[in-house]
Order: structure tokens, then C-alpha cells, then sequence
């Protein structure tokens, strides 16, 4: 969720997971371990905070010990962050070829040797370590239930686990049983991440596999009071009352939402040209499955100004009712498996990984 999981879009998320009394965890753009420690001014640039937000979590990213160790020491006390997640789930080519994200759990004591590194550090400020990963690099090379282990003994508070192998990216069905697996397998708090599309999945989910919760990625692009309804969702399951599906949106609840997401983009990223700007490939998800002409969706992503933005806005019919023939649709990104991962030259040839030293670069940017 590069470049999507900004303050903005987080304060925007919090508005509608709080308007009738729920909660949930934002969780900050994923910056590298490195380009914290070295100073990397993008990295630097990607820690900022709503007012907001009062638990701060930061997704972190790393392949070398020693920079996750010290970059979660300045998280916690630099940045006052309360809660750090850390990522190997990334199934970019760039990011595995160097032993990153979801190859990394291959190597079984190259990962505790972070996982602990990153306890280690944060425990000296209270704060909890949690650290999301795949199934595995492929069918053949599974390392969930061991990562699981791992994480366990290396005093990881939660693990969340998205139920894809690296090869197949976002294509294809979640593997639901695996997440229920490694419930059965750790005594520690499972999230289930995968195919979240609806309030109602989150609740499949949990019922089937026995999480603790559930981690939500693409299925929030251009919808934040997705998080609105899973906190009701949840609140009605608590209660023991029966899942109700959520009230749609209609456009013009939907337009008000695009207007203060573009307002609060303005705001955090200084002024109304590059918060226009960043806004613009938001659009496309907000008016999914709408009637809108093509000519209004084209004019509304190259918008520049909030003025602007109103114009067109209002020539959006605000009675349009929600096409609900997209509800439980993917959305974002999704592709095709891969042929294969790219992987570090005999990185398969054994799972040890002690003292293994990765490259990583600083200004590093991956998803999961």
C-alpha cells in the first residue's frame, strides 16, 4: 500500500472507523530499516502523523539485524511510535531477488535473528513487535507454520498472515485454511489477510479460520468506510447479534468522501497542487462500477485545484445508488502467478541463513 497509506488517507480511514464508536490500526507507509537509519530524507519524509492518531504504527522493512534493530530503537523513541510491524510478504522481483520480504522466512535464523533484534529494541519502550508474511515463496517451499514458530519464540506479539505464496503475487483465491493452520500451530494472535473485499468477508473470515482479526490492504482503495462497516461488523458479532449488511453509499456521499480525502491530502502534503496531484490516482477507485462518463473520470484525474475538484464533483449525479454488481470484486492490483520468484543465487539450497548479510537500499519501497 506504497504511496496510499499516507497520513491523509489514514486520518480519512480513522473518520469513518470511529463515527460510531469503533477502532481500528492505521498503519503508516512501509519505510526501510536502512533509509531510517542512514537518514534518507524520503524515508524520513514518509513518517508523518495525523493529530489524530493516537497509537502510531509504522510497517518496517528489513533484511540486515542490526539496521532493524537500531531503526526500530529510533521509531520508538525518535518518533514515539507505539506499535511496529514488520514485513516479509513482498512479492516484488526487486525486493526477493535480494532475499527480501516473503523469501526471507526461508532462512530460519536470519528471520529470528530480526524478529529478535526488533523485540529487543522496542521492548525497551513497551512497545509491541507484530510481523506480517505469505504462505511461502511457492507450493514446494512453504515457511509459514515456521515463521509462525519463529516469531513466537522471538517474543512477537501477533503475526498476520496473508494466504498467498510469492508466486502467485494477487492473483488467484487467498488460502483461508492456512491462516487456520497456523492458528492451530501458534499460541500467539493470528490476522487473516487476504480477499477482504466486504464487511462480510472479514466475518467469514474470522469464523472460519479462527483469527483474532483480520488485516485489510486493496480492499480499501477507494473505499474507507470499508472500515466503518467492519467496525459494526464486529460490534453486532460482539453483541452476538446476526451480520446485517452494510447501508451503501450513494454517489454523492461518495463525492463528499473524495472531497476530504483530496482536503486532507492537501493539507499533509503542503498545498493544494500536490495534494491535488496525489489524489488524482485515487479516482478511478472511488467511481468504480458509477455511471460517470469517461470524459468527467479523465478531466477528474488530471484535477489541480480543490476548486477545480468541486466543479466536477458536482456534476456527478448525487442520487446514483452504489452499483452493487462490484461488491466482492477485487480491487487494486491483481495479475497473473509468476513464472517463478527471483531469488539470491542457491538461495533454496538450505534454510539456515545464520550470519547471511543482504543488501537492502534505502529508499526501498515494497507492499505485501
Amino acid at each position: 500500500m506504497a504511496g496510499i497509506t499516507n497520513a491523509a488517507y489514514r486520518r480519512l480511514c480513522l473518520e469513518q472507523a470511529t463515527a460510531d464508536g469503533g477502532s481500528s490500526l492505521f498503519v503508516c507507509e512501509m519505510i526501510t530499516s536502512r533509509g531510517l537509519v542512514e537518514g534518507d530524507a524520503t524515508t524520513r519524509s514518509m513518517l508523518v502523523f495525523d493529530e489524530r492518531e493516537k497509537i502510531r504504527s509504522v510497517q518496517l522493512y528489513g533484511t540486515d539485524p542490526a539496521y532493524v534493530g537500531k531503526a526500530t530503537e529510533i521509531l520508538c523513541a525518535d518518533y514515539g511510535v507505539s506499535h511496529v510491524d514488520l514485513n516479509f510478504g513482498c512479492p516484488v522481483p526487486k525486493v526477493t531477488r535480494k532475499g527480501g520480504g516473503a523469501a526471507l522466512p526461508w532462512k530460519r535464523n536470519l528471520l529470528g535473528e530480526i524478529l529478535r533484534a526488533a523485540v529487543g529494541a522496542a521492548s525497551r519502550y513497551d512497545v509491541p513487535v507484530t510481523m506480517k508474511t505469505r504462505m511461502g515463496i511457492d507450493p514446494e517451499h512453504l515457511t509459514y507454520l515456521d515463521a509462525g514458530r519463529i516469531a513466537e519464540e522471538s517474543g512477537v506479539a501477533a503475526i498476520a498472515l496473508h494466504g498467498r505464496t510469492a508466486i502467485q503475487g494477487y492473483s488467484g483465491v487467498a488460502d483461508w485454511d492456512a491462516i487456520a493452520r497456523l492458528v492451530e500451530h501458534v499460541s500467539i494472535p493470528v490476522l487473516g489477510n487476504g480477499d477482504i473485499w466486504e464487511a462480510g468477508d472479514a466475518i467469514r473470515m474470522v469464523e472460519q479460520t479462527g483469527a483474532a482479526g483480520v488485516v485489510v490492504g486493496r480492499g480499501c482503495l477507494g473505499r474507507p468506510w470499508l472500515f466503518r462497516d467492519l467496525a459494526a461488523a464486529f460490534a453486532r458479532r460482539e453483541g452476538g447479534e446476526p451480520f446485517a449488511a452494510p447501508t451503501l453509499p450513494s454517489l454523492g456521499e461518495v463525492s463528499t468522501t473524495m472531497r476530504r480525502h483530496a482536503e486532507l491530502l492537501c493539507r499533509h502534503m503542503g498545498g493544494e497542487e500536490r495534494g491535488c496531484k496525489e489524489f488524482r490516482k485515487h479516482v478511478s477507485w472511488y467511481l468504480k462500477g458509477f455511471r460517470a462518463g469517461g470524459e468527467l473520470r479523465h478531466a477528474l484525474a488530471l484535477v489541480s485545484t480543490l476548486a477545480e475538484l468541486d466543479g466536477l464533483l458536482a456534476e456527478l449525479d448525487p442520487d446514483e445508488r452504489f452499483p452493487e454488481v462490484v461488491l466482492g470484486e477485487p480491487r487494486g492490483r491483481q495479475g497473473a502467478p509468476r513464472k517463478r520468484v527471483v531469488l539470491p543465487e542457491g538461495w533454496l539450497d538450505d534454510t539456515d541463513g545464520r550470519g547471511v548479510v543482504l543488501r537492502e537500499d534505502a529508499d526501498e519501497t515494497t507492499g505485501g
